[in-house]
């Protein structure tokens, strides 16, 4: 009998295996495609709803802006019931990124708790914030020109000059890499992490320019950070999708129990 039980539990076992090999990391795999969701939907309101991709002039005088705000005004409102109902995977995307540090072996798990942090304190004034601000000035565009270009300004300065939630993050997220002894990210994404914190010390400018390379719609503060932004983002899903294929099953399955054992 107890032959036959052990062989009868061998072939359940055997059976059970290719199940949870299949649906292995079901949840960081659910978590790695709400990035391109999460940016396409971006995409779709700040580019072509809201219009404040690439962002309008500081430049621009009252009656510009009062006109922007009029003739945009549909599409401002829709894109912030978008971007309200859809930011809440950019939750999802950091949620990945927080198991996979977690994993790392020689790096506390203060660093990819700071990270999370980071990043949820940051989606309030550089992303939330801005939507706020525009739906604000499109629902009473009749309300005093003043208010409607104080709104127009609160809106993209918050944008783009965002500073200190996306420094921390970026630094934390390239110790953090550099630190750890099981290489679950390569160190060269470390080193462009970097590059992501100069994206925001080119920003500061903005506060100061109203025209030309540093304003909040120049060559410098805008361009050059949203393009080294893009190239680090993809980076950063190629290198989980890795970081998640090579990730053993007995860590997927045992949690923080197998990640206690690996450190």
């Amino acid at each position: 009998m107890t032959g036959t039980s052990t062989a009868a539990a061998r072939r359940l076992r055997a059976t059970k295996v290719p199940v949870l090999t299949k649906t292995r990391n079901l949840d960081q795999w659910i978590c790695w495609w709400s990035i391109p969701i999460f940016y396409s939907v971006f995409g779709l309101v700040f580019v072509y709803l809201t219009r404040l991709m690439p962002p309008p002039s500081p430049g621009h005088t009252t009656e510009q802006i009062i006109s922007f705000i009029q003739l945009n005004a549909t599409h401002l409102q829709i894109g912030i019931v978008v971007l309200s109902l859809s930011l809440g995977l950019a939750s999802l995307s950091s949620g990945i990124i927080v198991v996979q540090m977690r994993r790392m072996q020689g790096v506390s798990p203060a660093l990819a708790y700071a990270y999370l942090a980071a990043l949820a304190v940051a989606a309030l004034p550089g992303c939330l914030f801005c939507g706020f601000m525009f739906a604000l000035a499109a629902f009473r565009p009749d309300r005093d020109p003043r208010l409607i270009v104080l709104l127009y300004d609160m809106g993209l300065l918050s944008f783009v000059g965002s500073l200190g939630c996306f420094v921390v993050q970026y630094m934390v997220f390239a110790i953090a890499i550099f630190l750890d002894e099981r290489e679950i990210f390569p160190k060269w994404l470390g080193y462009m992490s970097i590059w992501g914190v100069v994206t925001e010390l080119l920003a500061i400018p903005i506060w100061i320019f109203r025209s030309g390379p540093y304003a909040w719609n120049g060559l410098i503060s805008f361009y050059l950070g949203t393009i080294i932004f893009v190239v680090w983002e993809f980076c950063l899903v190629v290198c989980l999708y890795k970081a998640i294929k090579a990730q053993p099953i007995d860590e997927s399955l045992q949690g923080d129990d197998s990640l206690a054992i690996a450190r």
